[in-house]
């Protein structure tokens, strides 16, 4: 028996895993941005704690969640057997994966201007980018749970 069948339940244990903690930093961190951009820049130990904690959250959490979920994804797509890859529903997950994943860059990018003291967007904007990661999981959920083609 292929080893990837045999170890699939596990692999996708950890899948869901790490996509979980993947979304909860995705959803978290532009919140930390709301509030970081919203707070006085003079108030500098405030400021230097909003640094750090988007640091950490992206260091410990969100970077090391979204390996594990492309890891772990990346095996089950080669697990003989479960991707029909002529099913519509699969590329338009892997669609909506790309752009989490670019989404993701996108945060570390502005975790970094953040830190260097810039401001590139406003609290409303944090708020409504925010809302990015939000509806790319719900795509997605639909594309693996219902396949609607």
């Amino acid at each position: 028996m292929d080893i990837l069948s045999t170890l699939y339940p596990w692999i996708k244990s950890i899948h869901v895993i790490a996509v979980i903690s993947w979304m909860a930093g995705m959803l978290y961190l532009p919140r930390l941005f709301v509030y970081h951009v919203e707070t006085n820049p003079d108030h500098i130990n405030l400021d230097e704690t909003l640094v750090r904690w988007e640091f950490l959250l992206i260091k410990r959490i969100i970077n090391p969640a979204m390996a594990v979920t492309w890891i772990a994804g990346l095996l089950m797509v080669f697990t003989p057997g479960i991707i029909d890859f002529s099913a519509g529903w699969i590329w338009v997950k892997f669609l909506m994966v790309f752009l989490m994943s670019g989404f993701h860059g996108f945060l570390s990018k502005q975790r970094k201007l953040l830190a260097a003291g810039e401001r590139p967007y406003s609290g409303k904007q944090y708020r409504m980018l925010n809302e990015v990661p939000t509806v790319l999981m719900v795509i997605i959920v639909i594309m693996v749970i219902a396949r609607p083609f």
